[in-house]
Formats: C-alpha cells, sequence, structure tokens
C-alpha cells in the first residue's frame, strides 16, 4: 500500500494528490461555515466602529464574496504543495505555463479580494443611509452615494495596480512616475469628464440642489433623483428619465422650483368695451371678495383695471398659493376660472373677441 502511495506521477505521489483531494473536499463542504465564521468575525470588527449594525444585513452582503475569496484562497494554498509537473511547463511566447497558472491564479484571488471589499462598502454605506434618512437634510444621502460611487472607483483602480504589481511584476512605481507625466494629455483628452467631475463637488458643497428637489435647467424641468460623478439623473413631468451633465447643471441658469415660497397664477380678461362702468368695478370688487374668502389656499391677490383698449377693458387678476402639490394648484386654478366664468354670466359681461379670450399663465 505504502508503495502505491509512493508512486509518482506528473511529478508529484498519489499520497500527495489525495491529501490534495482530500483537502479540497474539506474545503468545499465547510467553506458556507467558515465563511460566516469569518464574517461573525469582520461584523465584530465593523460593530466596534460603526454603532446600530445590523447583522443579518451584514453577513447577507458579505458572506457570498468571503465564501468565494476563502474557496479561492484555500485552494491556491492547496495547490501550493503540489509540484508542477515539469513536462506541461511549456513556453508560450515570453511566459511558461507555471507562470501563466500562477498570474491567473493571482488575478481571480486580487478580483475576489475587491469584490468582498465593495461589498462592504456598500455595507457601511447602507448604515449611513439609514441614519442620513433620520435626519432632515436630504443632502446627507447624495453625499454618501457621492463618495460610495468615488471610493469604488478608487477600490477598482487599486485592484488594477495589484494585478500589475504582483500578477505581472510591473514596477508600480515606474507606471506612477509615467502617468504623473501623462497627467496633462490625459487632462486635455479628458477635460468634459473632468469638468464634470469638478462640478459634482460643486454642486453637493455649494448645494443648489439636492436629490428629489423640483428642478428647470434648460427646457427640462423634473425631480432630481440622482446627482453622479458625471451626471445628475432628473425624472420629468413626462415620466423619461434624462441625465444632464453636470457641468450644465452648474453653469447654466438653474431654477430650483422646490424652494419657491408660493405659486402664481395670472388670468387676463378682456372684457369688451362696451362693458358699463358699473359692472366692470362690480366685477372686480366680487373676483375680490371670492379670493378674499379663499383665504384657505389663496395667501395673496391682485385684482384691477390694468389697461384700457380700443375695443376692450383688460382686468388683471392674480394669486398667489402656498407652494402645495401641482395638482391641488390646478384644481384651485380651475375654481377661481369657473368663478370667473359664472361671475361674467351673472353681470352679462362679455369678452372682447372670441381671438382675445382668457389667457391663464
Amino acid at each position: 500500500m505504502g508503495s502505491f502511495l509512493d508512486k509518482v506521477i506528473l511529478d508529484n505521489s498519489i499520497r500527495s494528490y489525495l491529501i490534495v483531494a482530500g483537502s479540497l473536499l474539506l474545503i468545499f463542504l465547510f467553506k458556507r461555515l467558515l465563511s460566516r465564521y469569518v464574517a461573525g468575525v469582520l461584523f465584530a470588527i465593523v460593530g466596534r466602529v460603526v454603532r446600530g449594525v445590523d447583522r443579518t444585513s451584514f453577513i447577507k452582503l458579505v458572506v457570498s464574496p468571503l465564501e468565494v475569496f476563502l474557496l479561492v484562497l484555500l485552494s491556491l494554498i492547496v495547490f501550493n504543495k503540489l509540484t508542477f509537473p515539469q513536462n506541461l511547463n511549456v513556453d508560450i511566447y515570453k511566459f511558461n505555463v507555471r507562470e501563466f497558472v500562477d498570474a491567473i491564479s493571482i488575478i481571480v484571488l486580487i478580483i475576489v479580494f475587491i469584490w468582498l471589499l465593495l461589498r462592504i462598502m456598500d455595507f457601511i454605506a447602507m448604515i449611513l443611509h439609514h441614519r442620513a434618512d433620520q435626519t432632515a437634510d436630504a443632502a446627507d444621502n447624495q453625499l454618501i452615494v457621492f463618495f460610495k460611487d468615488f471610493f469604488k472607483v478608487v477600490l477598482v483602480i487599486f485592484g488594477i495596480l495589484l494585478i500589475l504589481k504582483f500578477a505581472f511584476h510591473y514596477n508600480i512605481s515606474n507606471l506612477l512616475t509615467g502617468l504623473s507625466i501623462a497627467t496633462a494629455a490625459i487632462a486635455l483628452a479628458t477635460r468634459e469628464s473632468l469638468e464634470n467631475l469638478i462640478a459634482s463637488f460643486i454642486i453637493f458643497f455649494d448645494r443648489p440642489f439636492t436629490m428629489g428637489d423640483q428642478v428647470k435647467v434648460h427646457d427640462i424641468t423634473g425631480t432630481v433623483e440622482r446627482i453622479g460623478l458625471r451626471s445628475t439623473r432628473i425624472r420629468t413631468d413626462q415620466k423619461t428619465y434624462v441625465s444632464v451633465p453636470n457641468k450644465q447643471m452648474v453653469d447654466s441658469i438653474l431654477d430650483n422650483l422646490s424652494l419657491r415660497t408660493q405659486r402664481r397664477a395670472f388670468v387676463q380678461l378682456k372684457l369688451h368695451a362696451d362693458t358699463p362702468h358699473d359692472a366692470v368695478n362690480q366685477f372686480v370688487l366680487r373676483v375680490k371678495n371670492y379670493l378674499t374668502q379663499r383665504k384657505d389656499k389663496v395667501e395673496n391677490f391682485n385684482v384691477f383695471l390694468s389697461d384700457i383698449q380700443e375695443n376692450a377693458f383688460v382686468i388683471h387678476v392674480e394669486f398667489f398659493a402656498a407652494p402645495i402639490p401641482i395638482a391641488d394648484f390646478n384644481e384651485l386654478r380651475q375654481q377661481v376660472n369657473l368663478m370667473l366664468i359664472n361671475l361674467m354670466g351673472e353681470i352679462n359681461i362679455r369678452l372682447a373677441t372670441k381671438e382675445d379670450g382668457k389667457q391663464v399663465v
């Protein structure tokens, strides 16, 4: 039996193959248990730094990448106990098969490790989101989203540098030196992207708007749903999803409709020139009286004879309401317009011409 186990196949004994196979089987059987244990240890570490951590959410986010990471790491350690067969170690271009396999293994390990770090970052961001939801300032949420995306980009770049260093044995210091020389050329080639990135910082710190605000920029009106590193996403009134570069959000004239203190409605009526003086005066007084009675919705108003034209008396009706929802405001405008129609019928007032009918702004 001992001679059988000592038999060498492809530069390794059968005993070595059995030990490796048994180790891999144990790793595969206990990878879930081991990953949950390590996740519990990480949870204890994170819990000391950040209070109010949900264990179930943490394990749910971390256990999958952690399981793959431990499986890859322990498998590489076990396979390292075997001697790579010289018969299979042929040259491929400038590398041999052993170097190629080692490079692939390191790349896979680094990718899974970065995946694990990204999941931990998602969990930290989730905790910060939960805390930010308890405050009245919506800017806290958008800062979390911004810096989460920013640090994810940093982690990915860090992973690429690790792959260049350990998988391809590239001298990173020389790379960084070369990048410093090429920075000017890259900046010129990606000027627009850099401008949008800088504009995103201006948005976050100057806060002309935050997520959830209703804004109008250029011909686009809608609600800000996300502020990213490159663009701001707006859900328009037509329920379309528009991405506006951050540079345009900063450089253009932007109207933050959510910050208005009142909603304005304007009606201009051109009464026929044959309308008697008393009827015009009565009409103005009754409109004022109606708007006075609507103090529950109308905060202030202006009603007066604004102009006398060749064939018409121009009545200016303007009122302001609190920044109520647009549906409620449209209902209020409709009620006022219907009142004006009924009042003109009661006093027997007609408009100057069909073309110069009632205009609502």
